[in-house]
């Protein structure tokens, strides 16, 4: 009997079949292992009121406390979350309207239900301070300081006249390609 040869009750198979059968076999499960996603958290901020801001900021900071990678883009409304200040030099007359009618930083935003001019949000900060809550502006710094990747969508950006020297430091400019690259990589995705 030579060495290729390996019988069976039922059957002689050839050793160069198998080692065949076992490279096809590696070959499928490397494809598979390739395409489980990595242990990344990606979430859209759409929302531009506090409460739900709020909410993606802990759920990326405590993904980030877990180990986990976080993406977090921020389009249309969200974007206001990123802003330090705005600015009405060099806008058109529609950017310009959309600017003194959206909230000019983090601290300005509403909250989704019982805002009553402004009261609903002054309430909650004020609750969350009562509770030791840390702010939304506090979360964003932890979210920086952890590593969480915030992106600025470059359409929305344009769309909404917002300039990049109205948004604060440390943000990396993308598209919706962008996104969904680090989309399709991670195990979590949310749409807040």
């Amino acid at each position: 009997m030579s060495v290729s040869d390996v019988t069976t009750p039922s059957r002689k198979v050839d050793m160069n079949e198998l080692l065949e059968r076992l490279s096809t076999v590696e070959q499928r499960l490397e494809t598979l292992e390739e395409s489980q996603p990595d242990d990344m958290v990606a979430l859209i901020v759409f929302s531009g009121e506090l409460d739900r801001v709020l909410a993606a900021f802990v759920i990326a900071t405590g993904a980030a406390a877990l180990g986990q990678e976080v993406s977090m883009f921020f389009t249309f409304w969200g974007l206001g979350v990123l802003k330090k200040e705005s600015n009405l030099a060099g806008k058109g007359l529609f950017e310009k309207m959309m600017a003194v009618m959206s909230p000019s930083n983090s601290t300005e935003l509403p909250v989704s239900k019982m805002n009553y001019f402004g009261v609903g949000a002054k309430m909650l900060r004020q609750m969350m301070k009562d509770n030791n809550v840390s702010s939304l502006e506090e979360m964003i710094d932890m979210a920086k300081e952890m590593g969480v990747k915030m992106l600025a969508c470059e359409m929305s950006k344009d769309v909404m006249g917002i300039h990049d020297d109205e948004l604060m430091d440390g943000l990396e400019p993308a598209g919706v390609a962008s996104f969904l690259g680090e989309s399709l990589r991670s195990r979590t995705n949310l749409f807040i």
